[in-house]
């Protein structure tokens, strides 16, 4: 069964940091961008980063530039959304999603074909 995992969600105060990961089962992720997700109480899920399959491109949504990066680490199979200086509207559960190759910078999630099952981060004092 192709199943992706989220991982590294937490409860962390304002101006701190959490290190997201993205693992698969049943399937490698050498072929897949990744895509990272959040969708906050009464919100619509929005897009926050994607990676291509190479790690040669990536994107990010306006709300955490300079702050979140995205990364991957082939060897591991991994895809990591390192989060800086959370601030408490980064809060909701952030989900990863997969599409072959290539991911745009719209970070729409129509575009993504596999989806975790979400990680919830709480940013608060």
């Amino acid at each position: 069964q192709w199943q992706l995992v989220e991982s590294g969600g937490g409860l962390v105060q304002p101006g701190g940091s959490l290190r997201l990961s993205c693992t698969a089962s049943g399937f490698t992720l050498d072929f897949y961008a990744i895509g990272w997700f959040r969708q906050a109480p009464g919100k619509e899920r929005e897009g926050v980063s994607c990676i291509s399959s190479s790690g040669g491109t990536t994107n990010y949504a306006d709300s955490v530039k300079g702050r979140f990066t995205i990364s991957r680490d082939s060897a591991k199979d991994t895809v990591y959304l390192q989060m800086d200086s959370l601030k408490p509207e980064d809060t909701g559960v952030y989900y990863c999603a997969a599409v072959m190759f290539k991911c745009s910078s719209s970070l729409s999630r129509s575009e993504y074909d596999y989806w975790g099952q979400g990680t919830q981060v709480t940013v608060s004092s």
